[in-house]
């Protein structure tokens, strides 16, 4: 909004010539997200409390969370309006790439927002059946895909890491691909996010190794420079990239252990779904799965569990997703999270090194 206001008065106002710099607007997005995160919190997370919206614990969970129990979850709010109002704010609302991305964002919130809010009418952990839900997400997905593919006028090869020349025509499976990567983002997210914590780093891992990718493939001389396919008008991703950044950044003050708030299904299934839709519009699918490996794992993990116990009756881990596996082993809570930190920042740093190393 901004930039359609303010930029064109740059020959009068020389100064306004910075909202035509993508750079520029990034950083005014963090800081109003940032910003927006700090002033909603302390109102939003006394009004959950007011209506005891509490955070139900799984009777089959770790012990030590029970003390967890009541804390206010669906806190995926501060950071969905944070992160939009200052997307909207920053980022040209002209581009298709940045309007599809706030679609697939808002209909995972309100698939998230419905399960949250099934589990506490319920006071249960259980909400929408993952079949239900499952169903959902793919509808959801394929409306953005279908807004996409109709805008770029048909499906783009898959970009493999590492291999300047290697771009692989999926066919048939091209869209059944990207469903996956949008949908298994999302639900990677919301498995990680078991510990305080936990998810919200890890996120901000990957959006800032997001924020440069969308830079960098919608900078035509960066993107040739770099030997990566040119996605013309993506670097407006960025500006959302900063802004969802900046959102979770405030998130993290009160998420932070002890969490004075959870995100709930409404925040990982969104901020999850954000990561996928960029990665596929970005044509950097593959590197998601580097830089995001952590979500991969935990998803992993329980897709094993669930397999070895009703293939044989055996459990792999002591319990699924991993993190519990550790806590059951013994390790405290701080110290899972932070090792999972490291690991995250870990493969951020690999996946950013494929931009160079081809």
């Amino acid at each position: 909004m901004l930039y359609h206001f303010l930029a064109p008065l740059a020959p009068i106002f020389g100064p306004f010539n910075l909202f035509n710099y993508i750079s520029f607007r990034c950083f005014g997005a963090l800081l109003t997200s940032l910003a927006l995160c700090f002033i909603i919190a302390p109102a939003f997370i006394r009004a959950l409390k007011r209506a005891q919206v509490g955070q139900p614990i799984r009777d089959d969970g770790p012990k030590q969370h029970r003390r967890k129990e009541g804390t206010p979850t669906m806190g995926g709010a501060l950071i969905l309006i944070s992160m939009m109002v200052s997307t909207l704010l920053w980022g040209d609302l002209n581009n298709v790439y940045l309007w599809i991305t706030l679609g697939v964002v808002s209909l995972f919130a309100l698939i998230g927002g419905i399960d949250d809010y099934k589990k506490l009418r319920t006071r249960t952990h259980r909400g929408l059946s993952a079949r239900t839900r499952l169903l959902l997400e793919v509808m959801a997905c394929s409306v953005g895909l279908v807004f996409l593919y109709d805008f770029i006028g048909g499906v783009p090869p898959l970009q493999v890491p590492f291999f300047k020349d290697v771009l692989v025509d999926l066919g048939l499976f091209a869209v059944p691909f990207a469903v996956l990567v949008i949908v298994g983002s999302a639900n990677g997210v919301n498995l990680t996010d078991g510990l305080d914590g936990l998810a919200v780093v890890p996120v901000m891992f990957v959006l800032l190794c997001f924020l440069v990718i969308s830079w960098v493939v919608g900078h035509s001389v960066a993107a040739s420079y770099l030997q990566l396919s040119h996605v013309p008008a993506s670097g407006e991703l960025a500006i959302f990239c900063a802004a969802a950044l900046g959102a979770c950044l405030g998130f993290l003050w009160y998420n932070a252990p002890p969490a004075m708030i959870f995100m709930g299904d409404m925040g990982a299934l969104a901020i999850g779904s954000a990561l996928g839709c960029i990665a596929v519009i970005t044509r950097h699918e593959l590197v998601l799965l580097i830089v995001g490996g952590l979500f991969v794992v935990e998803t992993v993990s329980v897709i094993i569990q669930v397999l070895s116990y009703q293939l044989t009756g055996k459990r792999v881990f002591l319990m699924a997703p991993l993190h519990h596996h550790f806590e059951q082993r013994g390790w405290q809570e701080a110290t899972i999270v932070v090792r999972f930190w490291i690991i995250s920042a870990v493969l951020a740093l690999m996946g950013l090194a494929t931009l160079k190393i081809r």
